[in-house]
């Protein structure tokens, strides 16, 4: 297997791998809020039937808020990510082959062996590509042909690498 193609110097390019890097680390945040905002909400309905309830709502409505506030949080860091990384907006290329992945940004080059890859995780527009836990980086599908992007389908499928949500 060889692969070959280029990156154009998009300016929103760098925003959404930073954002695709970042959502796998951040969603649990979503998840924290979402568990705190259930445990907030029950907690006042449930303590507003008590004669001392209203001295803990300040606790309830602070876990509320801290739910609130955590959901956000995942938002508010790809957003700023987007925003940080469109000045870096420059050519690069992928060479992938059956031994790794090479990667070309400007002046910078950088490689991952598929030896140390432990899984891909496909999203709509990338595949992230795992070392140990970490996302490592990520392979644009939107920017290869048909052929092959279904080559390396074929090609992680057949490495056990490739995970579905």
């Amino acid at each position: 297997m060889h692969i070959r193609f280029d990156v154009p110097a998009d300016p929103d390019y760098p925003g959404r791998v930073a954002a695709a890097l970042s959502s796998v680390r951040l969603r649990r945040y979503g998840y924290v809020g979402g568990v705190l905002v259930a445990v907030g909400v029950i907690g006042l309905v449930v303590s507003r039937g008590f004669a001392r309830g209203e001295q803990f709502s300040s606790l309830w409505l602070s876990l509320v808020l801290g739910g609130v506030l955590s959901m956000l949080y995942a938002p508010w860091v790809r957003l700023r990510a987007r925003r940080r990384s469109s000045r870096y907006a420059v050519e690069g290329s992928y060479d992938i082959s059956d031994n790794n992945i090479m990667m070309r940004s400007g002046s910078e080059s950088g490689g991952i062996a598929w030896d140390g890859v432990t899984q891909v995780r496909p999203t709509p527009e990338f595949w992230i590509v795992y070392v140990d836990r970490m996302p490592a980086t990520v392979i644009p599908r939107h920017l290869m042909s048909a052929e092959d992007a279904e080559t390396l389908h074929a090609y992680l499928t057949r490495r056990g690498l490739l995970r579905t949500r």
